[in-house]
């Protein structure tokens, strides 16, 4: 049945992790490709709320919680911090305040990411769902280059461009969908959100 919770925007945060750009000594560039590449993948509503902050694990856990119980953000992204250097805690910061974890997002982008380095294997991005009494979210790290953020969430295309890697996105609307969140909707040229028959919508009428 729907409801004015599943047929409002949906409300996405985006969070970029790095000392230098929170200082202003580097230009972000993880927050524009998420805007650029949201804008393209979803065709339906949307808003975004975003932040810009530095490799601390305490600001880190705050501002996912904010983003999560007092914005009601459904889906929150975060990129950068994910690497094994010493101030990479964006991984531990969003495991600790998440209810469930989703390993499979975390697989599915260093499968993607291996294609192309071999230092993949050193990244740790992870996935949870972040549940309170009345609200979901959930909540993935991304990589810090724009191309690989592309990559993760779009997938990987032959030159005739058929799908030969799922990207992660493609699950992401189906599982906010169990999560209680609004009916997200994908442009299939970019990333098609794949739902069972069961729960797929019909179309509205232009």
């Amino acid at each position: 049945m729907r409801n004015d919770l599943t047929e409002r925007a949906l409300r996405i945060g985006l969070v970029s992790v790095s000392d230098r750009a929170s200082s202003g000594t580097y230009q972000d560039q993880g927050i524009p490709a998420l805007r650029e590449w949201l804008a393209s993948a979803l065709s339906s509503p949307f808003e975004i709320h975003d932040r810009l902050i530095p490799d601390e694990r305490a600001q880190i856990e705050t501002t996912l919680v904010d983003l999560c119980d007092n914005l009601h953000c459904d889906l929150v992204l975060t990129t950068g911090g994910t690497g094994p250097a010493r101030r990479d805690v964006t991984p531990e910061a969003t495991l600790a305040i998440g209810t469930k974890e989703m390993p499979g997002f975390g697989e599915q982008m260093r499968q993607i990411s291996l294609r192309f380095v071999p230092t993949a294997i050193l990244s740790r991005q992870v996935a949870v769902i972040r549940e309170t009494d009345t609200h979901a979210a959930l909540i993935m790290n991304l990589p810090g280059q724009p191309k690989s953020i592309r990559e993760t969430l779009e997938g990987l295309r032959d030159a005739d461009g058929k799908v030969i890697v799922p990207g992660i996105f493609a699950a992401v609307p189906y599982c906010i969908d169990l999560i209680g969140g609004p009916y997200a909707e994908t442009r299939g040229e970019v990333c098609a959100a794949f739902r069972p028959k069961s729960a797929i919508r019909p179309a509205k009428p232009a």
